[in-house]
């Protein structure tokens, strides 16, 4: 027997605000967060300065330096969100809940904080430890995310680390859901975070991948789009709390939406380049994971990095499986690829968007390229529809695909 999950809280920390309604009006008036980075044009055969960043971010003040000592800048992003999140579940002053052992994370990033790494490899550059300390690994680490929220707030039910590039977070709301759904925990904190650092933009960049409007940060990147040159990168942290449903019922719990189909699968055939076949597949098992048809499915939420191959891709496995009358829009136009963030970041602004019956369209959407699908992409304006059902999708390197499929119960 499985059993009902629910989404009862959310927490963002964005490059356009840290509440929906601020995130909705910047992207209503069509305020996108890529900058062009000056310290970034410095640096020898990176073709891109283009970057999505968080300006003055600080940690609040009731954070303690003990407490931070083991938080890179990835970390924190995480532990603001999380903490966000249950604040807005009201169960953060929960101790008796959040230690009593059914209460577990899936949290993930790409890799832990680049300045630790980069301290780390100066023991082979440099020779020299001088630079490590006792926490450098633990800000290092794939996994500091997961770790840092769960001591942080004392959760002791499992820890389920996922560092798979653009679906961290995306499988970490899946396996969270999975362990909800089939009795191994009642709660979980799920989500995903990354931090902006020119290592990630660089992997990019040697792949031709970036978008290279150094002069027009505010023209890129655009998804899907004929005219569209790459993808600009992002950071930030969004968590969810998913609950059981009797268990959120009984104790009050406002209910977002609820999780009804989990679907990932994996290329199996190429590192960098994705599969339409393989991405259909997915999607696909997503739908009998939530007992529907696709034409149940109301809304669309596009992974859309704006990259050649990947959007379309991407389109041909979307109309594979969905046809061509479902409207999709791809949010990575207002704050860069967060890449293990964007998962997490594009559900809880979907879900809002559902909930509202207003779908926010793809940032510099223009000219569809003839090369993508023929699909339903929203374009220029906010389309008002009611949505019973949507669909969040996104793929990753290593030919990880994933897709979720939540129930509006609003």
């Amino acid at each position: 027997m499985t059993r009902r999950v629910v989404i009862t809280g959310f927490g963002g920390v964005t490059a356009l605000g840290d509440n929906w309604q601020s995130i909705k009006q910047n992207m209503l008036t069509a305020q996108t967060a890529i900058r062009s980075i000056e310290k970034w044009k410095e640096i020898k055969g990176l073709h891109t300065s283009l970057g999505a960043p968080i300006e003055n971010f600080n940690m609040p003040e009731h954070y303690t330096r003990k407490a931070l000592r083991g938080m890179g800048r990835v970390a924190r992003l995480a532990t603001l969100s999380a903490e966000k999140a249950l604040m807005d579940a009201e169960v953060l002053s929960n101790q008796s809940l959040l230690e009593n052992g059914r209460v577990g994370i899936a949290y993930g990033s790409c890799s832990g904080s680049t300045d630790a790494l980069c301290d780390l490899i100066k023991i082979s550059t440099e020779k020299t430890l001088a630079n490590v300390s006792a926490t450098t690994y633990v800000k290092s680490m794939s996994h500091t995310c997961a770790v840092n929220i769960a001591l942080y707030f004392g959760l002791t039910g499992r820890v389920i680390p996922t560092s798979s590039a653009c679906t961290s977070s995306s499988q970490a709301i899946g396996y969270a859901y999975e362990s909800i759904k089939f009795g191994l925990q009642d709660m979980m904190l799920a989500g995903g975070a990354e931090e902006l650092c020119p290592s990630q933009v660089s992997i990019f960049d040697t792949l031709f991948a970036t978008s290279q409007k150094n002069d027009t940060p505010e023209l890129t990147p655009r998804a899907f789009d004929r005219d569209r040159d790459g993808l600009v990168i992002g950071e930030g942290g969004v968590t969810l709390i998913l609950e059981e449903y009797e268990h959120a019922l009984k104790r009050g719990a406002k209910m977002y939406a609820e999780v009804v189909g989990f679907g990932t699968n994996c290329d199996a055939r190429h590192i960098t380049q994705p599969t339409a076949d393989q991405m259909a597949k997915a999607l696909k098992i997503a739908l009998q994971d939530a007992y529907i048809s696709a034409e149940k499915i109301e809304y669309i939420s596009a992974h859309g990095t704006a990259t050649d191959r990947g959007d379309v891709a991407e389109s041909h496995a979307t109309m594979q499986v969905m046809g061509t009358k479902t409207p999709l829009s791809s949010l990575k136009g207002y704050f860069g690829h967060t890449l293990g963030a964007c998962g997490a970041l594009e559900l809880w602004l979907s879900t809002m968007m559902m909930r509202e019956g207003c779908l926010i369209p793809t940032a510099n959407l223009e000219n569809i390229d003839p090369e993508c699908a023929a699909l339903d992409y929203i374009i220029d304006q906010p389309r008002e529809k009611s949505c019973q059902y949507m669909m969040s999708n996104n793929f990753a390197f290593g030919g990880i695909n994933t897709s979720i499929i939540l129930k509006n119960i609003a």
